[in-house]
């Protein structure tokens, strides 16, 4: 059974999905710990309700350390609004997962973080949008794509009718990308992620 950091800035759906299923027996790892960038985030309060280990921590290098001390076999990226260095990808190359709610490479990068994201769809036009789920590497969003499923984008959408949506199909990919990545289905290949049966 696999150990799972998951690093959050806010309210924490995408970790309560992920802690659902680890209880569910659907995932073969378990959240050991729950660290935020921002203390008053409703997701340490999941982690607390979860008997899962919470803490608020700023400092880059000792978010390493935590999760370092925790034998953190996979760091998943839930909503973590902090850009992560270079220092930290090194660190934990292949292991840190993250889930962006547009289809990479459109909408994503500097500046494409929340409503934003669903507010460039609208503004563009696109008729489909969606969720990636990727590993993490030096650029923002840049990572190699592990999964990702479309949303259509409706006439009467507003932003957030868009991310209701688009956040139900980010719930069911992290929590597929974590379960194949517990099993040590995942294998990468350039910038191919292949999952093996």
């Amino acid at each position: 059974m696999l150990n799972i950091g998951v690093l959050i800035s806010g309210g924490g759906t995408n970790l309560q999905a992920i802690i659902d299923e680890t209880k569910a027996g659907g995932i073969n790892g378990k959240v050991k710990v729950v660290i935020s960038s921002k203390e008053n985030a409703y997701g340490l309060e999941r982690a607390r309700l979860n008997n899962i280990e919470a803490i608020y921590e700023t400092d880059e290098d000792k978010v390493i350390e935590i999760l370092k001390e925790n034998n953190i076999d996979l760091i998943v990226l839930a909503g973590y609004l902090k850009i992560i260095t270079p220092k930290f990808v090194e660190e934990f190359r292949n292991k840190t997962i993250n889930i962006h709610p547009s289809l990479i490479p459109s909408f994503c990068g500097k500046g494409y973080y929340g409503e934003k994201v669903h507010q460039g769809v609208l503004n563009y036009g696109a008729k489909v949008t969606g969720a990636t789920v990727h590993f993490v590497d030096e650029g923002a969003d840049t990572g190699a794509i592990i999964m990702q499923e479309t949303v259509k984008v409706e006439d009467n959408d507003t932003a957030s009718t868009l991310a209701k949506r688009v956040l139900n199909v980010e719930h069911k990919i992290l929590k597929e990308s974590i379960k194949l990545f517990c099993e040590n289905k995942l294998s990468i290949q350039g910038r191919r992620v292949f999952i093996n049966e």
